[in-house]
């Protein structure tokens, strides 16, 4: 097979995003959730709170702060996490899953060279700064796994976990995902402080970043570093889906109604939309129909709703947001 000098320039395209990705991802973590004194789940979360634990069992250790970081346990969870992959479920992993996990390694233990208290003096002044950071870092993280994503990368970790265990189970990521990361969080609970953390009394002029862990069941701040996790969970979420969707995002919109022709010829005519007409049958009175489906931007679909209920103030439809919609009067299919 022939390589063009378009398809290698697309493919250094891609990785360096994928390479940004994880820079953004990196740099989330280490620069503002963590001072912040957060939490998060995945890999990333693991291996933070391993590296709190171990910081706390062998305080001033150099091995630990030199060897045993947060990039190095992210990289040795993930290739545990593979190797199990591999063995139960088969290798089932593209090059550019281990190229994100390969580089998030290597940006986290870059981004652990830069001074942690950087993102810490932009925001001190701000009331309530700690979550302002902590949802600055979710964000950061958020973009930084959509990129990686429309580049057909991965960031492992959790991933791996569900395939794992939809060998034997049928479960959604979305559950892994929610019970990886709820296992995460409570384990942190056990911690009062993380590496990196900015204190309550701390002077950017004076002051260092908590450097030690101590470990106190239950304790306050323990408590307030998992309500920090779970809302940098949310915002990943939302980051990753606004970001891979853009301001994109459309509706269907199906309607039924009686006179589904003039309905129709409404949408077209005046909301200057296409619409289509999809054999129905009402279930209670037996009668043919036919249902009419629109698909629109969601910055249209009010303007669609109102200019419906003008038409039949009885109609029954339905909304519901729908990703990725290609073709004629939208994104063009080379764009998926």
């Amino acid at each position: 097979m022939k390589i063009s000098s378009r398809d290698i320039l697309i493919g250094i395209k891609e990785y360096l995003l994928m390479t940004f990705g994880m820079f953004c991802y990196a740099f989330g973590w280490q620069m503002c959730v963590l001072p912040a004194g957060g939490m998060g789940g995945g890999a990333a979360g693991l291996a933070t709170l391993i590296n709190a634990v171990l910081s706390s069992v062998f305080p001033g250790s150099e091995f630990i702060s030199s060897f045993v970081t947060i990039g190095n346990l992210i990289f040795v969870i993930n290739c545990i996490l593979l190797i199990l992959g591999v063995m139960i479920v088969g290798w089932k992993f593209g090059i550019k899953t281990l190229y994100c996990i390969f580089m998030m390694s290597v940006m986290f233990n870059l981004v652990s060279l830069m001074p942690a208290d950087t993102m810490v003096k932009m925001v001190m002044g701000v009331d309530s700064w700690r979550i302002l950071l902590v949802a600055m870092g979710a964000a950061s993280c958020g973009v930084g796994i959509a990129v990686s994503f429309m580049q057909g990368g991965s960031t492992g970790g959790t991933d791996i976990v569900a395939m794992i265990i939809n060998k034997f189970r049928t479960v959604s990521y979305g559950k892994v995902l929610i019970m990886t990361d709820f296992g995460i969080l409570v384990g942190s609970l056990f911690l009062t402080t993380s590496v990196n953390m900015v204190p309550a009394d701390y002077d950017p002029a004076g002051s260092e970043l908590i450097k030690a862990v101590s470990i106190m069941p239950l304790s306050p701040d323990a408590f307030a570093r998992m309500i920090y996790g779970f809302m940098m969970i949310a915002v990943i979420g939302y980051t990753v889906d606004l970001v891979q969707s853009g301001n994109q995002q459309s509706n269907q919109i199906m309607i039924f109604c009686k006179d589904y022709e003039g309905m129709a010829e409404m949408i077209n005519t005046k909301a200057h939309r296409g619409a289509t007409l999809i054999d129905a049958m009402g279930w209670y009175s037996k009668t043919p129909s036919k249902a009419v489906m629109v698909v629109c931007r969601k910055r249209d679909t009010s303007m669609i709703l109102k200019l419906v209920r003008e038409q039949d103030p009885n109609a029954f439809l339905t909304v519901g947001s729908v990703m990725g919609v290609y073709g004629q009067g939208f994104d063009a299919l080379n764009k998926a």
